[in-house]
């Protein structure tokens, strides 16, 4: 997705690429799979940013997308996708769709990826960008993260871009054998820390702690009703 703004995002994925190398030492991963580092290169972050934003949509940090959420730093897409491990042919799901742009980045990865959205204004926005840019193939639902898609589980990969006080049991249970959930879990207000889960043969849940982390909370709906937001008009 070649445009004007392609040299932006070089400078970008560099300055990703070096933050990596920075802070491997702690993450485990001071060199990114070139292929997540392709896909920040694809994909338009400035298509996912309010109008005021688009200036700063390459600078290597979140931005407001309205309703009090974020689109995260670069570098912490990046690094989520990265501990995924996410293959072509990867069943995976995202909670917490947002502005879109960490969708499209798995989309890149993989041809079954499933995101779900709390705030419907936000969930019809980021389905008509995805659409305008070609990704299609995205499932997209409005409703309750803390309950996953069970109808599509169990997922090879599952990331979450918002923070719960504790890690979802319904999740856990809907992570594949072998599969990978990186999720930030705190409190808002309080430390936040990365995770990476891996789910074993035997179905116990390995857990490795990866760097401290300030994200958005993850809530629970009011109103438990799930809508389809694939009303790609």
């Amino acid at each position: 997705m070649a445009d004007e703004r392609q040299a932006e995002r070089e400078r970008m994925v560099d300055e990703v690429s070096a933050q990596a190398r920075d802070t491997g030492v702690y993450t485990g991963r001071s060199r990114f799979d070139e292929r997540v580092l392709e896909a920040l290169r694809r994909v338009p972050r400035h298509a996912f940013v309010p109008t005021a934003q688009k200036s700063n949509a390459y600078l290597n940090r979140a931005l407001p997308i309205g309703h009090d959420q974020t689109i995260s730093q670069p570098f912490i897409v990046a690094l989520m996708t990265e501990l995924a491990s996410v293959e072509a042919g990867d069943r995976v799901l995202e909670v917490g769709t947002g502005s879109g742009y960490q969708a499209a980045i798995l989309a890149e990865l993989s041809d079954s990826v499933y995101s779900i959205e709390l705030l419907p204004e936000l969930g019809r926005r980021a389905a008509s960008t995805l659409t305008e840019l070609g990704y299609d193939a995205i499932e997209l639902r409005i409703g309750d993260g803390y309950q996953g898609w069970p109808q599509a589980a169990p997922f090879d990969a599952i990331i979450v871009t918002a923070a719960p006080p504790e890690i979802p049991e319904a999740l856990i249970e809907q992570l594949a054998v072998g599969g990978r959930m990186v999720v930030p879990v705190g409190e808002q207000g309080t430390a936040q820390t990365l995770q990476l889960l891996v789910k074993q043969a035997d179905g116990s849940i390995e857990t490795r702690d990866v760097i401290p982390v300030g994200f958005v909370p993850m809530v629970r709906p009011d109103d438990q009703s799930d809508t389809s937001a694939n009303e790609r008009e």
